[in-house]
């Protein structure tokens, strides 16, 4: 297993009601900055070693945020996807950003769409990597194992606490076989998935935010999940930020038609499509969608 190399800031910044979000930086402190949110289950590292070092090369400030509930974030269960874009323009405002870009992993997909709507004159761009489509409501979309989510739903939102404890528990219980534990998973995943967590460094990626966002908490994928199959706030035909979308072909968890649909209701949207790759395909081409969400900086200015 190769070591990685840890991230050249991490803490926490107050937000509202007393809360705290926690993140990690990667690349330099003083360049153009993105915001990258983890997928869901994940965690403020969830970012490739390939997206860090073109970041570093770049001069770019690559910033993971850990959502409530996981890492050293306090635990919350927003209103909707929309309400958490308060804590993005504090977070923001505290770390002296002024402008930025934003990343989506599969359930980071709606909070970065949700922080384009609600701060359209500071984001440039967004790229989204096999991101979730609304559930509910007139822009909503079916298929994939989001529709578990929503057949569920009740039941997360009543168990939510004692099923994030459990969890919690769980992956404490199991840390020693986390190596083969992950071996397992990418043996039952489709060739693309299998491939990419076959990488050493991917591996590696995914083992240390694993470990180190859930040592106090693992609320968060059940916070998503209840936030997923709930309006949003928002109406995703109303951003008018652009927006690149990037879908592995063969997305087995977030089908492909997740994206294709949210795509045709954006107003300034491309959809890249990741042939031969299945749901964690975006991972594998980061300094493409890293170049790419930069270049869309001319487009706002």
């Amino acid at each position: 297993m190769i070591s990685l190399e840890r991230p050249v800031v991490e803490g926490t910044v107050a937000v509202r009601d007393g809360r705290r979000l926690s993140f990690a930086e990667h690349g330099t402190t003083h360049g153009p900055a993105v915001i990258w949110m983890h997928g869901t289950p994940g965690a403020r590292r969830q970012i490739p070693v390939e997206a860090r070092v073109y970041a570093a090369r770049q001069g770019i400030r690559l910033i993971g945020i850990d959502r409530p509930g996981i890492g050293s974030s306090t635990p919350h269960l927003y209103r909707d996807i929309h309400d958490w874009t308060a804590d993005l323009e504090i977070f923001a405002n505290t770390l002296g950003i002024e402008r930025m870009h934003l990343i989506g992993l599969s359930g980071g997909g709606p909070y970065v769409l949700a922080g384009a709507h609600a701060l359209a004159d500071r984001v440039d761009g967004v790229a989204v990597l096999g991101g979730v489509g609304p559930t509910v409501g007139p822009e909503a979309t079916e298929g994939g194992l989001i529709e578990l989510a929503v057949t569920l739903a009740p039941a997360i939102r009543a168990l939510r606490v004692p099923l994030g404890i459990a969890l919690t528990q769980m992956i404490r219980l199991v840390k020693p076989w986390a190596g083969p534990g992950l071996d397992l998973y990418a043996a039952l995943q489709p060739d693309g998935d299998r491939n990419l967590l076959s990488r050493p460094e991917f591996k590696a990626m995914f083992l240390d935010d694993l470990l180190n966002g859930s040592r106090f908490q693992t609320s968060a994928p059940l916070n998503d999940l209840v936030l997923f199959t709930r309006d949003w706030g928002f109406r995703v035909a109303d951003v008018e930020v652009p927006v690149r979308w990037w879908h592995g072909a063969a997305d087995h968890i977030v089908p492909f038609s997740h994206g294709e649909h949210v795509v045709e209701l954006l107003t300034d949207a491309e959809l890249l499509t990741i042939d031969g790759e299945s749901h964690l395909g975006g991972l594998g081409v980061a300094e493409e969608v890293l170049g790419t969400l930069l270049g869309l900086r001319a487009h706002t200015e």
